[in-house]
């Protein structure tokens, strides 16, 4: 009996040290639709910081990709053209200008997806001219994939896979495709839908967010469905529209952008492979109906923007 006390405060210690971690979690997400926000949130959706944007210059959508790195900077863009890094003191350190840049001068260009590599480089997927590349921090191209016709004009996410592939979205014709470092296609999965997101999981499937056929999907390289949600999840009552980012967590769980759903309907929210929503992210007010990328920042990425801005402050 002399050893309870301490095995029960071994156990709050537990309790206590597991809640500050899954509090420490960070949000960052980007929309446009008139709101014109960059923000890094709490999961209550409290802003540690936020960036406005100048909109897209042209039409009211935009906003499509975001990334934190390594460095504590964040990968963005506010317009169709221009991929920017930017500090947490709000200084542009680093862009690219698709519109002017390596051969697209006069030719019509817009960019939805990019992603900063773990050797440096900065990915970005170019619609319009139909091509991936790879470009340094002073611009120069170290490596271009050709996109087939089909999805030329209209990519959504694209993402490098560990492969050296390339896992590309076309939202027209409805395509999710991935191609090698030769622009070969070597699988693809007629969604059908303006498919929007696509990650290659950890057990080899591939999952998809079919951007307007309001689902997810997860297919195997068979193309088999094992897993899927659409329309709704009925315990929660979360209607699904327009399924955007995704992300895979350690613990199994995904992470769903849920864009264009309305007010009353979380934006982002966690599900378990049971379809048990266990966390949702609803900020209307703060992001609106057009928050269509987002990334839910480990723990350590979050003590670091937790120490940067607090750094920031002290100035």
């Amino acid at each position: 009996m002399k050893c309870l006390p301490g095995l029960l405060l071994s156990l709050l210690s537990l309790i206590n040290n597991s809640n500050t971690s899954r509090a420490e979690n960070l949000v960052l997400a980007s929309a446009s639709y008139g709101k014109n926000i960059v923000a890094i949130c709490d999961k209550e959706g409290k802003i540690l910081w936020s960036y406005s944007t100048t909109g897209p210059k042209a039409g009211h959508a935009g906003h499509h990709d975001l990334q934190l790195l390594e460095n504590g900077n964040i990968l963005f863009h506010e317009d169709w053209t221009v991929t920017k890094e930017i500090t947490l003191d709000k200084k542009v350190v680093w862009s690219y200008d698709s519109a002017t840049m390596n051969g697209n001068k006069g030719k019509r260009v817009d960019v939805h997806a990019f992603q900063r590599l773990p050797n440096g480089l900065t990915m970005i997927a170019e619609s319009g001219v139909g091509r991936i590349i790879e470009v340094d921090k002073d611009g120069k191209i170290h490596s271009e994939v050709k996109l087939q016709a089909g999805g030329r004009s209209n990519t959504r996410m694209v993402r490098k896979l560990e492969n050296g592939n390339y896992l590309v979205c076309a939202e027209d014709p409805g395509v999710v495709t991935e191609y090698n470092p030769k622009s070969e296609v070597v699988w693809e999965y007629p969604i059908k839908t303006r498919v929007y997101g696509a990650i290659r999981l950890k057990n080899g499937n591939t999952l998809i967010a079919s951007g307007g056929g309001a689902s997810v999907v997860e297919v195997t390289p068979e193309k088999k469905i094992v897993w899927e949600i659409k329309d709704s999840v009925d315990e929660n009552k979360i209607a699904l529209k327009w399924m955007t980012f995704l992300t895979e967590l350690p613990n199994g769980n995904f992470v769903v952008g849920n864009c264009h759903a309305g007010e009353k309907n979380p934006q982002i929210f966690e599900i378990t492979r049971d379809k048990k929503v266990v966390w949702q992210f609803n900020h209307y007010d703060t992001f609106g109906n057009g928050l269509a990328c987002s990334q839910i920042l480990t723990e350590e990425q979050s003590k670091l923007v937790r120490k940067l801005l607090a750094q920031a402050n002290q100035k």
